[in-house]
């Protein structure tokens, strides 16, 4: 399709060197996925990380062993985490046990070929499971304890000749739920029906072969999209008296440019949502861009080395960034400046085995992150 390329508005310059005023301190208990020996890497099963005052996080230990719980997400309001199981196709419920440990809150459920991403509705009916393997989208509903207790599968996207790569979903504003199909360059707006699952409200496509992968939600109600394969943001958002979103454009997710070998990975919102970060593997860098006060205009402002290689998911938290390295096993802390939201010099250097997502422990509001 033929898509509108400049949704970029020019704005105000700010300084790519900023003096970081100390950002909020912390004491906050950070989940972390990753992959184990059956997705060829190292590590054992969730892990725990406590986040100091300092910025710097602290390695407590593996909260469970598990098979390549590759994402990971928390109840809104109960001590349950739900993890896939990458290779073993399959999602489980976790409960929180003493300080930092997690015990199994049920058994296995089969997701489908490679699940690799997990997200919960905030008022803690369900949670949605994408599969990259075979592009199945499952919905699991929750009983009052936060178990699973029921499974469907939403329909699936066909495109001729295109395998289907369902890779995210995010619980939007109206209580409807999007997910991204990396391989038919797809968004999918789903409404939720209990008893049934997802059902299907609209579908929006994206440029061919840009791949969409993972997506926030502005305060101002659009939708940012970072693509893997062509390493641009998207923005999309509800038309003018409609639920139905549409394209506001497309625009590149770094300052520089994407490199050969690039793929885009995470894309992170400040809490007050005037700056957005963008893990870029292969040349390893977090881009920053700045977004405007309704989520519709963003400008890139700089591309920061990561701090190690592929760069594969990040969190932004209580003024701090962290980066979680699949390949060379580290999450690297920067403290933002809170005006221009850029990185500063980093403040901490933690070895994690081959981290693959970063989950704080609890919900609930932040303060403002840059």
């Amino acid at each position: 399709m033929s898509s509108p390329r400049m949704p970029f508005k020019s704005l105000p310059p700010v300084p790519t060197n900023p003096a970081v005023s100390n950002p909020v301190p912390s004491n906050e208990l950070i989940w972390t996925g990753c992959y184990t020996a059956d997705g060829g890497g190292r590590g054992k099963g969730i892990g725990a990380l406590r986040a100091g005052t300092d910025g710097t996080l602290r390695w407590l230990g593996v909260a469970a062993p598990a098979d390549s719980p590759s994402f990971l997400a928390v109840h809104p309001t109960l001590d349950i985490v739900y993890a896939v199981g990458e290779t073993a196709r399959t999602v489980r419920a976790y409960r929180r046990s003493g300080e930092f440990g997690l015990e199994p809150a049920g058994c296995d459920w089969p997701a489908g070929d490679a699940a690799c991403h997990v997200a919960v509705d905030p008022q803690g009916r369900f949670l949605v499971v994408s599969c990259w393997g075979d592009g199945q989208v499952l919905l699991y509903e929750l009983d009052d304890a936060g178990g699973i207790s029921a499974r469907f599968a939403a329909a699936a996207s066909d495109v001729a000749g295109r395998p289907s790569r369902a890779h995210a979903s995010l619980m939007l504003d109206d209580g409807r739920v999007m997910t991204t199909d990396l391989g038919h360059d797809l968004l999918r707006v789903w409404n939720y029906v209990p008893a049934q699952g997802l059902h299907l409200d609209h579908e929006l496509a994206l440029t061919r072969d840009s791949g969409p992968r993972h997506l926030v939600q502005h305060p101002g109600g659009s939708v940012l999209v970072v693509t893997e394969y062509s390493v641009e943001v998207a923005v999309v958002r509800r038309s003018p008296g409609s639920a139905i979103f549409c394209l506001a454009g497309m625009g590149p997710a770094t300052r520089a440019g994407a490199l050969a070998g690039d793929s885009g990975a995470e894309i992170a919102l400040a809490a007050d949502g005037r700056h957005a970060y963008i893990g870029v593997r292969g040349s390893n860098r977090i881009s920053v861009l700045e977004v405007d006060a309704d989520g519709n205009a963003l400008r890139p402002l700089a591309d920061v080395p990561s701090g190690g290689d592929w760069p594969r998911h990040h969190l932004v938290r209580n003024g701090w960034l962290h980066v979680s390295h699949e390949r060379s096993g580290d999450v690297v802390t920067y403290p933002l400046d809170p005006a221009s939201g850029l990185p500063g010099q980093a403040a901490g250097r933690l070895e994690v085995a081959s981290p693959t997502a970063l989950v704080p422990a609890a919900r609930g509001a932040q303060p403002a992150a840059g």
